[in-house]
């Protein structure tokens, strides 16, 4: 949950701003063309391409609102403000021209909309600007600059207003506000991020509070029945229980609260397991082999059942009252999302023919229903001595969470 959250514009902010730019640049086009014909005594060509590209301009946007295709109307902008932008360049000084820095406007449109628009339109302005610089030194150029002398220092200071406003008034100042407006949201994301974070740790260790109340309310009614097997039934119940609020009780010691490192929580059931089943003075000893995995709560939960099931039975009728002897739990990860477990003991086992399908053992059962839980297949592993296991097993979602049944 703590992940790195990116923002970007969404759609309706890149039409904003593509529309905006369109608008504005319209309307200055317009104004220039005016300013060239009734101010600057430019008749050919410069305003004709100013009117043409504004008109169209205008008519782009509004054919907008009926196919409402931003692709469509940002690269007819941008089409039509390259060619107009190179033509009236090459017309008006070429390369020396100031109204070729309209070309950059494009560009950087281009990369607001998306970083691809973006780079597609940077080469092609490179190019458009090295095919007019070669062009005005060449012996064979075909233009030439119909801007009167009198008037090419005032075309070039409003070239460059223009260009300087659409860049900077219109868009330098829509993305300000955009970004002023995307790190607000951001803010206010990860200020409910936080808050359902504390939240879920809340839960977690309710949850691990209940679960803890439900072993110890087991544990008292056990102290009231003298019935031996009753009682193991109960103590089994409640380390059913134990290794489930486990699971809650590391998820809300972490900041990640999707996950639990699995090795450290294999150890602490284990420990937990051997000190109720055989006390403090036990000669079992565990070897525990697991990586750094981190598994989530719905696969977590259930294959610490099917171990806390297994280790049970391996310290009751495996290893036998004081007896020596090692149990070992082998965790390893085989693909994205696939795993295998070997679990097992060196103890006296029970016979090949004996399985959960024809046994009454309770936790025999729940060994192999919590591994088709796991989307998982289990087999004993024959050649070695005592009980062991082999479980290949899935992790497991929220959507792919369905319990299984005896």
């Amino acid at each position: 949950m703590k992940k790195l959250l990116e923002y970007e514009f969404n759609k309706e902010d890149r039409v904003r701003l593509t529309l905006k730019i369109s608008l504005f640049s319209s309307i200055f086009a317009i104004a220039f063309g005016l300013i060239c014909l009734f101010v600057l005594d430019i008749y050919e060509l410069i305003p004709q391409v100013l009117f043409l590209f504004g008109g169209l301009n205008l008519l782009n946007n509004l054919l907008y609102r009926s196919h409402k295709n931003l692709a469509i109307t940002y690269n007819i902008i941008s089409i039509l403000g390259l060619t107009c932008a190179t033509i009236i360049t090459l017309y008006s000084g070429g390369i020396n021209s100031a109204f070729i820095f309209v070309l950059a406007i494009v560009v950087f449109a281009g990369y607001v909309t998306t970083r691809s628009y973006g780079k597609v339109y940077l080469y092609l302005a490179v190019l458009i600007i090295a095919l007019i610089f070669v062009q005005g030194i060449s012996d064979f150029s075909i233009t030439r600059n119909v801007v009167p002398e009198s008037s090419q220092n005032i075309f070039s200071f409003i070239s460059v207003l223009f260009a300087v406003y659409l860049l900077g008034g219109v868009l330098g100042k829509n993305l300000l506000k955009l970004h002023t407006d995307l790190f607000k949201a951001k803010v206010l994301v990860d200020e409910r991020v936080k808050e359902k974070e504390t939240l879920l740790q809340e839960v977690h260790h309710r949850v691990k509070n209940n679960l803890q109340t439900v072993s110890s309310l087991l544990s008292l009614q056990s102290r009231g029945i003298e019935d031996q097997k009753v009682k193991n039934l109960i103590k089994s119940s409640q380390n059913r229980v134990i290794s489930m609020a486990m699971v809650h009780e590391m998820l809300y010691m972490r900041d990640d609260l999707s996950k639990i490192e699995y090795k450290s929580y294999v150890e602490d059931l284990s420990g937990y397991l051997f000190k109720s089943v055989k006390g403090a003075d036990s000669k079992v000893q565990v070897n525990i082999n697991i990586p750094q995995i981190e598994l989530g709560i719905d696969t977590a939960i259930p294959l610490g059942l099917l171990i806390n099931e297994a280790l049970t039975n391996a310290l009751k009728y495996g290893i036998q009252d004081n007896d020596e002897g090692v149990i070992h739990i082998e965790l390893k990860k085989i693909a994205e999302k696939n795993y295998i477990l070997n679990i097992g003991d060196n103890g006296v086992g029970f016979p090949e023919e004996v399985n959960f399908k024809n046994s009454r053992s309770l936790g025999l059962k729940l060994i192999h229903n919590l591994a088709r839980q796991l989307k998982g297949t289990i087999k004993r592993d024959l050649t070695k001595k005592g009980t062991n296991y082999i479980i290949n097993f899935q992790e497991i979602g929220q959507t792919d969470f369905h319990p299984s049944v005896a």
